[in-house]
This record gives structure tokens, sequence and C-alpha cells, in this order.
């Protein structure tokens, strides 16, 4: 593991820049997982993601000559802001490289901080290769995201604000891409309190690294598929895995309908804004994934809040169709002069709010005279929706589409 006072080191170098941000009891996650659960919320630290920490304890432990070469990085986002402010802290050239795919909002995110962006690579990867030849080509000190002690001891520090206000905890949850943040949280935590449990979530879509986890060896993926870009990562790191396979405990996975979940649920209930990679220990908890923690006192990391704005929108739009306060549907009417209206007024009766409506008479599958009058309904519930058909049927429409 990286030494306990390598990371109380790290912390003593970024505590004037890094916000010491909030840890906090956790109601309703509380109520609906049966844990006592407290939330760390790096979603609100500066750059919006925990990566400034380790970044910036890298570029700040390098050496006036080695910071005047300039930095070079690969990312999809977090790391590249973190390197790009950290870089502009010291005055520094920095480039990252971030793959063809990121988000317009971290591709800005990392630009705001003055740093050069190149796209290269259709995943980080394929970025990564570019980033380290580019260094080697430009004479610039690459900073990599995970693979570096002073990374990681800069990422541990999270666990030591952690433990300053909760020292007896029973575990703590930490999303898993690289295995950099986990590295360094089990380190010190194991370091300070050897009880308290580290548990690692990945997601289902990136597997590589819990792969390997259980294999206790290296084994890299061929490809990789999640909304959680953050921890987005196809191949195994064989430093970190080492790392976690001596201080991390257990190591689960959640999906992409859990991590949706998971996103639609802070945002409702705890009013935060959190990325895919960072709602992967809440998703952990919401779906049950570990019961042996009922009734135990838990952080958990809420690692990001980079969110893509489109990607929020579907979640939402998918999450209320799921909770039954949206529902879609098309019914045949007759094409004829006062036909829609009545079937407004009918969803007038039935209190359903009417959000979109189509109406369409010219596909081919509709009868002469006849039209699809397709609509979006904001609902209450179940029952609702089910009077909402019923009350359709029993006046002779013909719902062809039920969502």
């Amino acid at each position: 593991m990286i030494a306990l006072e390598k990371i109380k080191q790290a912390h003593q170098r970024i505590k004037d820049v890094v916000v010491h941000t909030p840890f906090s009891y956790a109601p309703f996650l509380s109520g609906e997982s049966g844990v006592e659960v407290f939330l760390k919320k790096e979603n609100l630290q500066m750059t919006g993601a925990f990566k400034l920490r380790g970044a910036f304890n890298k570029i700040a432990s390098l050496s006036d000559a080695e910071r005047a070469q300039g930095v070079v990085a690969a990312s999809a986002g977090n790391h590249a802001q973190g390197v790009a402010y950290s870089a502009q802290h010291f005055g520094i050239k920095a480039v990252i490289i971030m793959p063809d795919s990121t988000p317009l909002t971290k591709v800005n995110g990392v630009r705001h901080f003055g740093a050069e962006v190149i796209l290269a690579g259709g995943n980080y990867d394929e970025a990564y290769a570019y980033a380290t030849k580019y260094g080697e080509e430009n004479g610039l000190v690459f900073v990599h995201p995970f693979e570096d002690e002073e990374v990681i001891a800069g990422q541990g520090t999270v666990a030591l604000e952690i433990l300053e206000e909760a020292g007896d905890l029973d575990a703590v949850i930490v999303p898993v891409g690289g295995g950099g943040l986990i590295s360094g949280v089990a380190a010190a935590i194991k370091g300070i309190n050897p009880k308290i449990e580290v548990i690692g979530v990945s997601a289902a879509g990136a597997p590589a690294l819990k792969n390997s986890f259980d294999a206790k060896t290296p084994i890299d993926s061929v490809s990789v598929r999640t909304i959680a870009d953050g921890i987005a990562v196809r191949d195994c790191s064989p430093i970190t895995l080492n790392y976690m396979l001596e201080s991390v405990d257990q190591f689960i996975t959640v999906d992409e309908k859990e991590i949706a979940s998971a996103i639609l649920f802070l945002l409702e209930k705890q009013k935060l804004v959190v990325e895919g990679a960072g709602a992967v220990g809440v998703a952990a908890l919401l779906h049950k994934k570990l019961p042996h923690l009922e009734g135990k006192k838990v952080a958990v990391i809420l690692s990001g809040g980079n969110v893509d704005v489109t990607l929020l929108s579907v979640i939402i739009e998918k999450g209320l169709i799921k909770s039954h306060r949206k529902l879609k549907l098309t019914v045949t009417l007759v094409d004829k002069p006062g036909s829609l209206m009545f079937l407004t007024e009918l969803l007038r009766d039935l209190t359903a709010n009417i959000v979109h409506i189509a109406y369409d008479r010219t596909s081919t599958d509709l009868d002469y005279g006849d039209a699809h009058v397709t609509i979006h309904l904001e609902t209450k519930g179940e029952e609702h929706q089910k009077e909402i058909v019923k009350t359709l049927h029993d006046n002779g429409y013909l719902s062809n589409e039920f969502h």
C-alpha cells in the first residue's frame, strides 16, 4: 500500500487549494437502503470531482525544472480538469488528450482553466496511448490519472477528511475506474483503522478491474460501454490491482439502469447533481447489493458531478416513465371536427396533464378517415395510468402503443 505518511504529506500540500468537501448524513438514502449513510460530496469539489487532489499533489511534488517543461495528461474529463487547474495554479503549460466522444461540457471545463485540448481516440486507453507519445515527442511530463504514487496519495486525502469527521465507520464505499481513488482511500483507511471495510463499486459495462480482482491477475476488456464515463476504463492497471488485492475487502458492480436510477435519486431526494461514476456507490445501496451493511454506519464517496446535461435529461425522462409519473400513448380516432376535443376533455376529467400532443392522418397503417394521436401525459402514479387507459378503452379508443 501507499504509505500513510505519504498521504498525510499530500494533504499538507493540497489543503490550501483543494476544497474540504461536505460530509453529511443522507436521510432519504438511509431510509431507502436500511443503512446509516453519510455522503462525501466530492461532486462539490472545485473542478467538480476528486481528481483535483491527485493531480495537484503530483504537480506540486515536481521539481521546478520538471514543472517548467509543462505537463500532458489523458482523461475523459475529471482528471483533465484537475491537471488543467493545477497547471494554471503553477503557471505552466498543460496539454490534455481527450477521447473523441468526450461530452462538450467536459472539454469546455478543461479549456476554461487554460489548457490545450486535443481530441484523439475512441476511448480513454486510445487517448492515453496518444498522450504518452505526444509527451515524449514534446518533452512534457506525463501526469497519469492513477498509476502514480503521488496521484494516489492525493486521492487518499479524501479518506483522511472522512475519518476526521467519522472515525467510527463500519465501511467506506468507493467508485472504481482505474483504481487510483480506491488505492489511496484504502491505504489511508487501513493505515488508520483496519477494521473499517473498504468496498469498491464499478460499472458492469467496464469490467476489467473487477474481473482482474476476482481472478487476482490482470485481465483487460475488449471494449467498454457505460453511462459512467468517468470510470469507463478498458484495461486493468497491474499497479492499482496489486494495491487493491492488498487492502480492498469487497468489489461489486452495478448495471446501467441501477446507475441511472441512483443519479435520479440523488438529484430528486438529496438535491445533488452527481455523474454516473460518482453514483455507483449509491446504486449499490439502493439496489441492495450489499445486504451485510444493513444497520451499519457507512460512508459513500460521490466522486464527481460533471454529468453531461443531455444524458441527465434522458435519465430524468426515463425515470419519470418508470415511476409512472409520465405516460406516452397513441390512440386512433375518427378524423372529424370535435374528435380531438372529446379526447382531451376525457383526459381533463381524469386530471391528466397533456405535455405533448401530435396528430397524424397520413400513416399508411391508418384506414381512410382515421388519425393517430400521440400524447405525452403527466400522471400521478400507476393506478392513475390504469384509470386513464381503461377510460380510453371504454370510450372506443384503440390503444396501439402503451409504455
